[in-house]
């Protein structure tokens, strides 16, 4: 390849573009060519993703000791090097010549590539989010307590500095999470205060005789405000129960009473170190549920396991909610709990899990043995 160290007026990029099949091209080295780390190629896997970048809708996120993501605002993507054995030449575009319309035959290569960074579309990486919000849970009294440092708290630009999601996805996992924005930063609500507030709509419910078909948020902010309870935190309490319907200008929350149901029953096995006899368990249970609310145990699928012990059968916590949302560390826990899995049991667990490119019946290949004695048996499922 020839050196040439003056002035460059060659065909540029467009030499090669117009390149018919019987011609050719001389190739130089330009005066500028110099190292390689500088720039990296990358490829966009499709216009979409073009389209966000052109328009600079795209940030690359991740820690010093984490493999970098691309995201979109809907999408994440690993970023993977892959090198190239083949010489990638960079040639510039041709400098405006008025006099010489036409190419050059002769380019200069400014560049060389040794590779380009794909992406590939992956799953948020979550798992952290949960971590550092459950670093300090919101209590009621929090607001009275002298200690009001943001130690442990996180605002939404701490949170996008550090979980690898796009903004879309970390909203979902947000939402997933029942967290809720108090005070500029983003809070996951304690259990015992997601009670205490519930306890007292319900309450105020019966004393003032609003359905719960139809609570007008408006009057159920006003009352639990004067009962000194923060009104962020009971719009939160009616969003994480209910369902909101405007109308005439009044907006209107219906409960959704399994959703309930399923608070309390929870509540019960926690208040009972997350384990009792069945029979225990539903006697106290239907203690807690409003008078004319449906409870049964269906509604507590992936929230709870049972195990005979003996003659007797007990129920134990054990939430889907509370697992890895990463299907390597998921499927760990799970056959950690138990070494063999009936279907019925096992999919309740796995039916959230979503890979890019992979089917659920992928992930249980991937990482399960399937038994199945026979046709009208139920399979079962081990650690492959």
């Amino acid at each position: 390849m020839a050196t040439n160290k003056g002035d460059i007026n060659d065909g540029g990029a467009e030499s090669f573009l117009t390149l018919g099949p019987d011609n050719s091209v001389t190739v130089r080295y330009h005066p500028d060519f110099g190292p390689h780390s500088d720039l990296i190629l990358l490829e966009v896997p499709d216009d979409s993703v073009l389209n966000d970048l052109l328009r600079g809708r795209v940030t690359i996120r991740g820690q010093f000791d984490e493999d970098a993501v691309l995201c979109t605002p809907s999408s994440t993507y690993a970023m993977k090097f892959v090198g190239t054995s083949n010489s990638v030449f960079l040639i510039p575009p041709r400098k405006p010549n008025l006099s010489d319309p036409q190419p050059n035959p002769l380019v200069s290569v400014l560049k060389l590539a040794p590779g380009n960074v794909e992406l590939v579309l992956t799953a948020p990486r979550l798992d952290k989010l949960r971590f550092l919000l459950m670093q300090r849970l919101y209590k009621i009294d929090e607001e009275d307590e002298e200690d009001c440092s943001s130690e442990g708290l996180y605002t939404w630009h701490d949170l996008i500095c550090s979980i690898q999601a796009s903004d879309e996805e970390l909203r979902e996992g947000l939402k997933f999470l029942s967290a809720v924005e108090i005070n500029g930063f983003w809070r996951i609500v304690h259990p015992k205060s997601v009670n205490m507030i519930l306890t007292m709509v319900l309450t105020n419910s019966v004393l003032h005789d609003w359905s719960l078909d139809a609570l007008v948020e408006e009057e159920v902010l006003s009352v639990l405000e004067s009962d000194g309870f923060n009104t962020t935190i009971v719009k939160h309490c009616l969003e994480t129960f209910g369902t909101k319907n405007e109308n005439d200008n009044s907006k209107l929350w219906g409960l959704d009473k399994k959703r309930i149901a399923v608070h309390f029953a929870k509540q019960v096995l926690g208040s009972n170190g997350g384990k009792m006899r069945l029979e225990i368990f539903i006697e106290k249970w239907m203690r807690n549920v409003q008078k004319g609310t449906p409870f049964d145990l269906n509604m507590l699928e992936g929230e709870v396991l049972y195990e005979t012990i003996g003659a007797e059968t007990w129920i134990k916590a054990f939430s889907v909610a509370d697992l890895p949302l990463t299907p390597d560390a998921r499927f760990s826990v799970l056959f950690k709990e138990r070494a063999k899995w009936a279907w019925k049991d096992l999919e309740p667990y796995v039916r959230d899990l979503r890979v890019p490119g992979i089917s659920s019946e992928g992930l249980l290949i991937k990482y399960t043995r399937r038994v199945q004695p026979n046709a009208d048996a139920e399979p079962i499922f081990s650690a492959r």
